[in-house]
């Protein structure tokens, strides 16, 4: 397991992630989470990944390009998704973790809505839950990120996936995103969870509008207020098809624009398709923000 020591490019405040027994350090850079969907119908790269033999190259690729963490995924929540059979679900993800969970010596995540899904992956090796539903939609989530000393991802949703881009209205979209937020990591704290597993997730592209995304992507010092870990996955969004004209494949250079904005804001992590070319806008935005101090 890699432990990060953030010595250089710092950006405040310095976050300690403990999850099952390792300390991550967050904060001395940003880290790039690498996406590794093993599904047919992900919106960006669905049936890119299925067989065990393709889906583990990936992750080898993005380990070698520089990844810091890989979030491995077995269900599809794009908008209009329903959700698919647990079962299904798991054998889609138990050969992955059997083997990255014995190899990888970066954090893996399992990014799941389902606690028997988030529990097996668990067991054979992820060390954080990312939940887009921010442990609403199972209520066995919470016991399971508990008695496993996981770290998790509390993401903002609006709705659920079949109807969240069904017209999304918002009075004041940071304000309540963020008093979202806050109150789902309240709610973690209660139950056990503590502080320094949580991580929080504005949630770009699950029931916004292109107009709210931006406002978001805009205004990332008002989630870090909050005081967790700011995690921003936009990489590929349809918001950036409708800025750019571009088609999924074709969004790299426009998300390359997200990437470094929310970097010179100080953002602590971010979800990505492309590890390689993210890696290096990483690298250029820390250096400016840097030299900006």
């Amino acid at each position: 397991m890699i432990v990060h020591t953030g010595m250089d490019h710092s950006i405040a405040p310095i976050h300690a992630l403990h999850c099952r027994g390792h300390a991550i350090a967050l904060g001395g850079r940003c880290l790039v989470m690498g996406v590794l969907n093993v599904t047919p119908d992900s919106f960006s790269d669905g049936g890119q990944f299925l067989t065990l033999s393709q889906a583990l190259h990936h992750a080898e690729q993005m380990l070698d390009d520089g990844a810091d963490m890989i979030d491995v995924g077995g269900e599809s929540t794009r908008p209009g998704t329903l959700y698919m059979d647990e079962a299904e679900e798991i054998s889609r993800i138990r050969p992955i973790f059997e083997v990255l969970g014995r190899q990888a010596k970066v954090p893996l995540s399992i990014d799941t809505r389902k606690s028997s899904v988030a529990r097996i992956a668990l067991d054979l090796g992820a060390s954080i839950v990312n939940d887009v539903s921010a442990l609403q939609d199972d209520p066995e989530m919470v016991r399971t990120v508990r008695e496993t000393d996981a770290g998790v991802i509390l993401m903002h949703r609006k709705g659920h996936s079949i109807t969240m881009q069904d017209k999304p209205f918002y009075r004041d979209v940071v304000r309540e995103v963020r008093g979202f937020l806050r109150d789902r990591a309240t709610v973690a704290e209660q139950v056990g969870i503590s502080s320094d597993r949580i991580i929080v997730d504005p949630g770009i592209g699950f029931g916004k509008t292109r107009d709210h995304n931006l406002k978001l992507l805009a205004n990332i010092s008002q989630i870090q207020e909050l005081g967790f870990p700011v995690l921003i996955g936009a990489s590929r969004k349809a918001f950036l098809g409708e800025l750019t004209g571009r088609p999924v494949g074709e969004r790299e250079m426009g998300h390359a624009a997200v990437i470094a904005t929310a970097v010179w804001q100080g953002v602590h992590l971010v979800r990505v398709h492309d590890v390689k070319a993210v890696s290096d806008v990483v690298k250029v935005a820390q250096a400016l923000r840097k030299s900006h101090e």
